[in-house]
């Protein structure tokens, strides 16, 4: 005669958990813990996921290729990009005058700000590493996909291409401030 199945206790953590269990079948996604929105205390986490199909920088986070700091770089150099992007627009002289059109906006302080910093980024990477990282960062592209548009097609092109990008995120996060330059070697500082 078979067993009976005994019961599960009662898991009062279970009864919320929010995270999807059906997920599409081309998903890539990876964990991640944020502030919980329905919390009570603040400074709750909960585990969520993110998505990392297109995502190249989400996914080397996600594959513990970069820490936190150069993601936040990375994060902070695309958050300009699109402030920046955002500028007018060139007149089209084609197309035909309406009564009541919008007017073109004017550019803010914080898009010449942006701007002034990605001026500065491309200055401090200088032309090889402001391309990568516009590749990577703005195109989305993988290293593998950096090496091709370039003609170097093998695996230590790659791994190149890898070390490289993490150099100008450090650097990135140097210039935005989010970590600050080390007089001398670890070994040698006292706390």
């Amino acid at each position: 005669m078979p067993r009976a199945k005994r019961r599960k206790p009662y898991d009062p953590a279970a009864t919320h958990d929010r995270r999807s269990q059906d997920l599409p079948v081309n998903a890539e996604v990876a964990t991640v813990e944020v502030d919980d929105p329905l919390a009570l205390e603040p400074g709750e986490k909960i585990v969520a996921f993110r998505s990392i199909r297109n995502d190249p920088l989400g996914r080397l986070h996600a594959h513990r290729q970069i820490d936190d700091t150069q993601y936040r770089s990375g994060r902070v150099f695309q958050s300009d990009w699109e402030k920046a992007e955002r500028g007018p627009r060139a007149v089209d002289t084609t197309r035909e005058f309406v009564d009541g059109s919008q007017q073109r906006e004017p550019i803010t302080e914080g898009q010449r700000q942006a701007a002034l910093r990605l001026n500065r980024a491309v200055h401090e990477l200088g032309a090889d590493g402001s391309a990568l990282v516009h590749d990577v960062l703005i195109l989305g592209m993988t290293m593998e996909q950096v090496g091709q548009r370039r003609g170097l097609r093998t695996q230590r092109w790659q791994d190149y291409f890898a070390r490289r990008f993490k150099e100008c995120l450090d650097r990135l996060a140097l210039m935005y401030g989010i970590v600050t330059a080390s007089r001398g070697p670890a070994k040698d500082r006292q706390c």
